[in-house]
C-alpha cells in the first residue's frame, strides 16, 4: 500500500500562471538547486505536456538518483499528474491541483509513493522518505510562490489635500 501526503500552498498567481510554472522544467531545476537536480533526457527545458517524459538526475540523501517521469494526465489549468516510469521507487505519483482561491490560487500537491525492498522499504518510507519528500515539495512550492510578480499597490491618497 503506497504512502501518501498532501501539501497545500497559497499563491497570488492565477491558476493558469501557477499551472504553467509548475510544469516548467527550468523552474523545477531552479527550485531544486540544493539537490543539484537537472533534466538530462526527454523534455529538458520549458513546459512539459501530457504524454511527455523527463529524466531527472539529482543527489538525495547522499546518493545520486535518476528518475524518468511522464505526465499522465492534464486538465489545464486545473490539474496534472506525473508518474515515475523508471527510477528508485516501486511507485510514485504526484498530482498537482490549482484551485481558484480569492485573489489567487490554492495549489494542492498529493504525492503517493512506495519504496522497493518489501518490509525494509516500508520501514524506510515511514522513517525517512515521507518526511524527506514532503520537505522537497514544500521547498519547491516556496520557490514557485516566490516567482509571483509583486502585487500592484495603489498609492495612498495625499494627506495634505
Amino acid at each position: 500500500m503506497p504512502v501518501a501526503f498532501v501539501c497545500r500552498t497559497r499563491s497570488t498567481m492565477s491558476p493558469q500562471e501557477l499551472f504553467d510554472l509548475s510544469r516548467n522544467i527550468d523552474a523545477h531545476v531552479g527550485s531544486m538547486t540544493h539537490s543539484r537536480e537537472k533534466a538530462i533526457a526527454g523534455v529538458t527545458s520549458g513546459l512539459i505536456s501530457e504524454g511527455e517524459t523527463v529524466t531527472w538526475q539529482a543527489w538525495h540523501l547522499g546518493v545520486r538518483f535518476r528518475m524518468t517521469s511522464r505526465i499522465t494526465h492534464m486538465e489545464a489549468p486545473a490539474s496534472f499528474s506525473d508518474e515515475q516510469v523508471k527510477g528508485p521507487f516501486k511507485y510514485l505519483r504526484h498530482t498537482h491541483e490549482f484551485r481558484p482561491d480569492g485573489d489567487g490560487t490554492l495549489m494542492v500537491d498529493t504525492v503517493e509513493f512506495a519504496a522497493p525492498f518489501g518490509p525494509l522499504g516500508r520501514l524506510v518510507e515511514k522513517l525517512v522518505l515521507a518526511r524527506y519528500l514532503q520537505d522537497l515539495i514544500e521547498k519547491r512550492n516556496e520557490f514557485l510562490v516566490a516567482q509571483a510578480p509583486p502585487a500592484a499597490t495603489t498609492p495612498a491618497p495625499d494627506a495634505r489635500q
